[in-house]
C-alpha cells in the first residue's frame, strides 16, 4: 500500500472531542495534515454543527477525507451523507473500515468514541489511509449512489 500525504478533516461532538484530539498526533505520525471544523472542547456540542462544515470540505475537495467522532458514530455518518459526493462509512471494526475503502471508496470515516477502543480506533484509521478503492466492479456501484 502506497502512503499518500492528505488532508483530513476533523469533527466531532462532545462525546467524541476526546477522540478527535488523539487523531490529530495519530494523523501527523502518519504523515497527514488535518483541519479541525471543531468541537472545541468537551462541553455539550450538537455534531451537526460541526459535521456540515466538515463534509462540505471533503465534498468540494478542500479535504480529500474526513474522520468524524460523535458517541456512536451513526449520528455524524448520518449527517456526513447529507452532502452530495460524500460516503461515509460508520465502523466499529477493522474489516469494515478497510471494506468501506476498498469495496465503497469511503471517503468519511464516522467512528463512536463510546463504542469502539481507541487502540481499535487507530488500528482503523491507519489501515483506512492506505487502502486504495478498488474499482472494477465496485465503479457502478458508486456510480448509482451519486445519482
Amino acid at each position: 500500500m502506497i502512503h499518500v500525504p492528505m488532508k483530513i478533516a476533523l469533527a466531532s461532538d462532545h462525546a467524541g472531542f476526546a477522540y478527535k484530539e488523539r487523531l490529530k498526533s495519530l494523523l501527523a505520525d502518519l504523515g497527514h495534515t488535518w483541519k479541525d471544523f471543531g468541537t472545541y472542547s468537551p462541553d455539550r456540542a450538537d455534531y451537526p454543527d460541526f459535521v456540515h462544515p466538515a463534509a462540505e470540505s471533503v465534498a468540494q475537495g478542500e479535504c480529500e477525507r474526513g474522520i468524524f467522532v460523535c458517541g456512536s458514530g451513526i449520528g455524524v455518518g448520518i449527517t456526513a451523507n447529507r452532502h452530495r459526493g460524500v460516503r461515509a462509512a460508520s465502523c466499529q471494526i477493522v474489516e469494515a473500515a478497510r471494506l468501506s475503502r476498498l469495496h465503497n471508496d469511503a471517503n468519511v470515516l464516522a467512528i463512536g468514541a463510546r463504542l469502539t477502543a481507541w487502540e481499535t480506533v487507530a488500528q482503523m484509521v491507519e489501515l483506512w489511509l492506505v487502502t486504495p478503492f478498488e474499482g472494477g466492479r465496485h465503479e457502478p456501484r458508486i456510480a448509482k449512489i451519486e445519482r
